[in-house]
């Protein structure tokens, strides 16, 4: 769940508020740097959802966190608990051919299952279709993200704000483009638009960086708007999309609808769009660490072959354990258990929300985020830290939209 008000500070110098404030003070510092090492950028050692956490292990979070309510990190629920869902494996076997290296662009039965998946759900009936060569299977959401940034040529990638606060660190670790944030309105909800995009590609933008749903805001660009964005992109941007909250979609009554721009794409070799997703979190397994990509078959063969410097492929008894979950029809039922469950969580916490006393201007339509406006509040914790601060004394970890 994240949190915002307004912005950290509407002029260059912080104002008295946050001056006097001891979590304001606080962050700044975490990124000013402590005592210098050499070869040490001290700014990366404490960011985004590590420092929430650093903040809360203060308070006692570490050694009692069954004590807590942690609404701070964008994790779901690992149990077996919920109605509907598959049973997860408990135990792994490992083949012998799993003891060895894997192919850094995944082993193919499961490049097949996943092929197998997307042209069942998004493209029955479409001439263009995915093999399994347009998939590489990648050790985490960030591993394929950090994948695709690295066989990007020289460009300008635009990322809009706000998204994935990993995405600024990891865009700025790369000199083969030059990142671009561009703000969203909250006016209107901070959706993103077709005319929105058809800017940013009018001043020299060819890649562009989104998640969709969005995190953190809880909104879903869908049809036909996403079809429209796509119609813009094509033959003029590469279009990454990240969608690992696809099945977390309130929009089509719970029917196990997943939401991913592979509908919209006219041919799965020539259309630049690029599809991240994975285990983590439409299938609630972030520490199997077993995601994938899809895309034209030259980006997959380069995404694939620059694993080898990067991050060595994906653990292979992980990735055959995942082939049979990655079936239609069970991932249909799955996704229609996710959908009941976190949309009844999100309707509970709205509730109370509101009974306290928050107005919710932007009702969430996907994810299991809550981008919160905290304007109405008293001064001294109407902006993101020091609420924050608050929930701290309260065993609560929220996310600060600073």
């Amino acid at each position: 769940m994240s949190f915002s008000g307004r912005r950290f500070s509407t002029t260059k110098d912080p104002n008295s508020s946050e001056l006097s404030s001891s979590i304001h003070r606080l962050f700044r510092s975490a990124h000013e740097g402590h005592r210098l090492h050499a070869g040490l950028d001290p700014s990366r050692g404490s960011t985004g959802v590590v420092w929430c956490t650093e903040r809360a292990n203060e308070y006692g979070f570490q050694d009692n966190p069954s004590d807590w309510c942690n609404l701070g990190q964008g994790a779901p629920e690992a149990g077996d608990e919920i109605e509907g869902s598959f049973q997860r494996p408990k135990h792994v076997e490992v083949s012998t051919g799993a003891r060895e290296y894997g192919p850094t662009a995944g082993i193919k039965p499961l490049r097949v299952a996943i092929a197998n998946l997307y042209n069942t759900h998004h493209r029955r009936g479409k001439e263009s279709q995915y093999s399994w060569k347009n998939v590489c299977v990648v050790p985490g959401g960030r591993s394929g993200l950090i994948r695709i940034a690295a066989v990007l040529n020289n460009a300008y990638l635009g990322f809009f704000i706000p998204d994935y606060t990993a995405y600024n660190e990891m865009l700025s670790l790369f000199r083969n483009f030059a990142a671009i944030p561009s703000p969203l309105s909250h006016d209107d909800g901070y959706h993103i638009h077709p005319d929105k995009i058809a800017e940013e590609i009018s001043r020299g933008t060819s890649v562009i960086l989104t998640s969709n749903p969005r995190n953190p805001t809880g909104q879903v660009v869908a049809n036909p708007v996403l079809s429209q964005i796509q119609d813009i992109c094509r033959d003029r941007a590469t279009l990454i999309m990240d969608e690992f909250y696809g099945g977390y979609n309130y929009k089509t009554d719970c029917d196990g609808t997943t939401i991913s721009a592979a509908e919209n794409v006219q041919n799965v070799n020539e259309d630049d769009v690029l599809i991240i997703d994975g285990l983590t979190k439409r299938f609630r397994l972030p520490g199997w660490r077993v995601a994938w990509i899809l895309g034209p078959e030259d980006f997959i063969k380069a995404i694939g072959s620059c694993g080898s410097y990067l991050d060595g492929g994906t653990n292979v008894p992980f990735q055959e354990a995942a082939i049979p979950m990655l079936e239609p029809d069970k991932v249909r039922k799955e996704m229609q258990a996710l959908q009941t469950h976190f949309k009844r969580k999100r309707d509970y916490v709205l509730a109370r929300l509101r009974e306290i006393g928050f107005e919710i201007q932007h009702v969430p339509d996907s994810t299991f985020y809550i981008w919160l406006d905290l304007s109405n509040l008293p001064v001294e914790i109407n902006d993101g830290l020091n609420f924050f601060q608050k929930c701290l004394e309260e065993h609560v970890i929220v996310v600060p939209g600073e």
